[in-house]
C-alpha cells in the first residue's frame, strides 16, 4: 500500500498562518484546491506523480469538488483539458519530462486556441540514455509553443506561483495557459515550511474563471475551426501581443498578492544585491538559493557580486534584464542544453543586452540532478571576476565536467 507522506502542521498565534511542512508537490497540489479546479486530468510520471495522487487523495476525502480524470497519456490528459476549459472549467494537471514531450502538440493546441491552463512541471532531464533526476531541458524544449513559464526557488514560491498564473492566464487581456516550474526531487521531494494561506484570501485574489465565449448548446459556435492563410498572421500576432502584455500583468498581479498576502516574489526578475556589482549571475529556479547564500559570503570578503534570479522565462522580461547594462560581467546559468550558439537563457540574456558593453558568459551545469554546490557557484562568481579583469577568454563553460574539459 502506497504510504502518504506525513505533514506537520504548525498554528502562528490565533487566526494566524497555517505553517505545514511539504514538498513542493504537496504545495502544487494544495494551491490547485485553494484555487478550486474543476477538472483536473492527469497521467503519472516520475517525479510529478505525488501531485496527482494528492489531488485524487483530497477529491476522495471530500476536500475538493472536482472531476478527476485519469487518462491513457499525457497526450490524452491535455487534450480532455482544452475541452473542459471550452465549457468554462478552471483546469490543472501537471507532468515532466518524456511526459511533457508527449504533450508537445496539443501545448501548442492549448495556447492557440487561448485555453487558461495551468500546470506544474517538476523539470527533469529527457532521455536517453535513462536518467529521472533534474534539470530544466524539458521545459526549454518547449519554450517556444505559447505557453507562460515560471520558473520557482522554493517550495512557497510553487504554491503561491500556481495562483498567481491562474490570476494572470485567465486575464481576458492574456488567456494563456502557464507551466509552473519546480526543480525534479530538488523542490518536487523536498519538505520545507509553507505558509497555507486561509481559503478566503485566495478566494479574494482569484475570482471565478468566467471566460467571455463558452461551448453553449443553445448558441452555437466554431472553437478553433480552419483559418485560412488570410488571417493566420494575425491570430499569431494576437497571442504574441498577449504574451506581451502578460509582463504587466504578472507585476500587477504579484502586487495584488502582496496586498492581499503580505509576500511579494519580486515581480518578472528578482533582483538580490545588484546594485553596485560588479558581476552579475543571472539564474532560475532552486539554484539562486544557492546562488544567493554564495553572494553574501563573497560580499562580506569584500567582492562585489549579485544575482539577477528569473522568476519567469515566457514572456522574457527583456527589458528588466537590460537594466544589467550597467553591470561590467554578467553571465548566465543554465541548467540545460542547446546545440546551437550556447544555451536558451544565455541567448535569452544576450539578446536582451545587444548593444550594451556587458561581457557576458554562459555556464552549463546542473544537468541529469548533478548537485550545484557552494564550491562550484563560488567558482563561478570568481570566474565572473576574473573575466571582467581580463577579458574574456571563452563564451560558453561547462562546469564541473569530471574529465576537466567543457571550455569553448
Amino acid at each position: 500500500m502506497r504510504q502518504r507522506m506525513p505533514v506537520w502542521r504548525h498554528k502562528d498565534g490565533e487566526g494566524g498562518p497555517v505553517i505545514e511542512t511539504i514538498t513542493a508537490n504537496q504545495a502544487a497540489a494544495i494551491a490547485a484546491r485553494l484555487a478550486r479546479i474543476e477538472v483536473s486530468a492527469v497521467y503519472p510520471i516520475t517525479p510529478q506523480t505525488s501531485i496527482s495522487e494528492a489531488i485524487a487523495d483530497m477529491i476522495a476525502r471530500g476536500e475538493m469538488d472536482a472531476k478527476y480524470l485519469l487518462m491513457e497519456s499525457e497526450h490524452s490528459a491535455m487534450s480532455a483539458l482544452i475541452g473542459a476549459s471550452y465549457i468554462g472549467a478552471r483546469t490543472f494537471t501537471a507532468t515532466s519530462s518524456h511526459g511533457l514531450a508527449l504533450m508537445h502538440e496539443v501545448l501548442m493546441w492549448a495556447s492557440g486556441v487561448r485555453r487558461p491552463i495551468v500546470m506544474p512541471v517538476a523539470a527533469r532531464t529527457i532521455g536517453g540514455p535513462w536518467n529521472i533526476w533534474g534539470e530544466h531541458m524539458d521545459v526549454i524544449a518547449e519554450r517556444d509553443v505559447g505557453w507562460m513559464q515560471f520558473f520557482c526557488e522554493s517550495n512557497q514560491e510553487v504554491l503561491d506561483t500556481v495562483l498567481l498564473a491562474y490570476r494572470v492566464a485567465e486575464d481576458p487581456r492574456v488567456m494563456l495557459p502557464a507551466m509552473v516550474v519546480e526543480d525534479g526531487f530538488i523542490l518536487s521531494h523536498t519538505v520545507e515550511k509553507v505558509d497555507v494561506p486561509e481559503q478566503a484570501q485566495v478566494d479574494e485574489y482569484l475570482p471565478s474563471f468566467c471566460p467571455e465565449h463558452v461551448v453553449d448548446f443553445n448558441e452555437p459556435r466554431r472553437f478553433g475551426g480552419l483559418v485560412m492563410p488570410d488571417w493566420w498572421t494575425e491570430f499569431r500576432y494576437r497571442i504574441a501581443q498577449a504574451m506581451e502584455g502578460a509582463k504587466e500583468r504578472i507585476v500587477e498581479a504579484d502586487r495584488e498578492f502582496e496586498r492581499i498576502f503580505g509576500r511579494s516574489w519580486g515581480g518578472l526578475v528578482e533582483n538580490y544585491r545588484t546594485e553596485d556589482a560588479e558581476a552579475v549571475l543571472v539564474v532560475a529556479g532552486s539554484a539562486a538559493g544557492t546562488a544567493k547564500e554564495v553572494v553574501d559570503s563573497l560580499r562580506s570578503r569584500g567582492s562585489k557580486v549579485g544575482v539577477a534570479r528569473l522568476r519567469v522565462f515566457r514572456p522574457f522580461p527583456a527589458e528588466e534584464i537590460a537594466a544589467l547594462t550597467a553591470v561590467p560581467m554578467v553571465g548566465v546559468f543554465d541548467r540545460s542544453y542547446t546545440f546551437g550558439d550556447g544555451g536558451a537563457m544565455f541567448n535569452e540574456v544576450r539578446s536582451a543586452l545587444h548593444g550594451s558593453d556587458n561581457v557576458i558568459k554562459n555556464y552549463v551545469l546542473g544537468l541529469g540532478g548533478r548537485d550545484v554546490t557552494m564550491q562550484l557557484m563560488e567558482w563561478i562568481f570568481k570566474d565572473m571576476l576574473s573575466v571582467a579583469e581580463k577579458g574574456l577568454d571563452r563564451k560558453v563553460e561547462w562546469v564541473g565536467l569530471k574529465d576537466g574539459t567543457g571550455r569553448w
